[in-house]
């Protein structure tokens, strides 16, 4: 059993289904303060969250397992992805299908229960990443750019999962600004994100034959690309207080983190080394979650 529940955590990549599950989380909470703000409704909607999150991890994990299925053979090449199920043989691809599908139909009716919009994106999501994204990996440094639509999807998913309807008249001018917003956040951050640890593991994605960063090796022009992504990011982040939807700590975090980010970005485009790449990776992995929770609570609603 224990065996099982590793095999199925790999399976879905559970870190990585839990990161998207939760951006879209916070931003419904967004989409929900907003409008218990102007008095539409007299409390967040806890039932249609769990919804969400439910059928979020679904369609997420549903894509990473077609992901598996089609990268099977090349994930059997690459040291951090051979012991997956299916490259180890412990899974068929018949079997990781069967849930695949599975997942994806459950995952998708349920964000369609929050209302339609929600559920056609969601399986926008699956088809552009498990079959745009996922083989274009092995052809061109444009995958990163391509899988960066389906990956900042969540909080777009999210905010419009907060509405009864796109067409209610609850959902204002303001709120398409907002959705936009969250999802340019996210958008923009995948960059440095994905192009960090692909420097890390360009050894390993070699043996796969993946192009993923912009040049396709370890050099000065990709360490550029990485460091000017994290200075288009701290505009971008800023956009809610433009848009006086964020407030003062939204702006000082903003700041702050985005000077970081850009800072270790600019230790690895001079230094160009492992170690740089590797605190680029990790400043990553706060910084989204970071951003989306301090906006939650520093939220004007309009």
């Amino acid at each position: 059993m224990k065996q099982f529940f590793s095999d199925f955590s790999k399976l879905i990549k559970f870190r990585l289904s839990f990161t998207v599950v939760f951006s879209a989380s916070i931003s419904f909470l967004i989409g929900q303060k907003m409008q218990v703000g102007r008095g539409h409704i007299p409390s967040i909607d806890w039932g249609n969250w769990l919804i969400l999150i439910a059928g979020g991890f679904l369609v997420t994990a549903a894509a990473n397992c077609f992901n598996e299925i089609i990268e099977v053979d090349l994930d059997k090449l690459m040291s951090r992805t051979k012991d997956r199920p299916m490259p180890a043989g412990r899974m068929t691809t018949g079997q990781g299908l069967v849930l695949g599908v599975f997942m994806a139909f459950l995952g998708t009716w349920l964000l369609g229960q929050l209302n339609l919009e929600t559920g056609l994106l969601s399986v926008f999501s699956i088809l552009l990443y498990a079959f745009a994204y996922t083989p274009l990996k092995r052809k061109s440094p444009i995958a990163v750019f391509v899988g960066a639509i389906p990956g900042a999807l969540p909080p777009l998913i999210g905010y419009l999962a907060a509405f009864g309807s796109l067409k209610s008249d609850l959902f204002l001018d303001i709120d398409y600004k907002i959705a936009v917003i969250l999802f340019l956040i996210q958008f923009v951050w995948q960059f440095p994100h994905f192009w960090a640890i692909a420097w890390v593991l360009d050894d390993d994605y070699k043996k796969a034959g993946f192009r993923l960063l912009p040049t396709k090796k370890r050099d000065k022009t990709s360490a550029l690309f990485t460091f000017v992504s994290t200075l288009i990011l701290i505009p971008v982040s800023l956009l809610p207080t433009f848009y006086g939807f964020g407030g003062y700590y939204i702006t000082a975090l903003s700041i702050v983190a985005g000077a970081i980010f850009s800072w270790l970005a600019f230790k690895l485009l001079v230094n160009r080394e492992l170690v740089d790449a590797k605190k680029v990776m990790f400043c990553s992995f706060f910084y989204i979650p970071a951003v989306q929770l301090v906006l939650m609570f520093d939220f004007i609603a309009k």
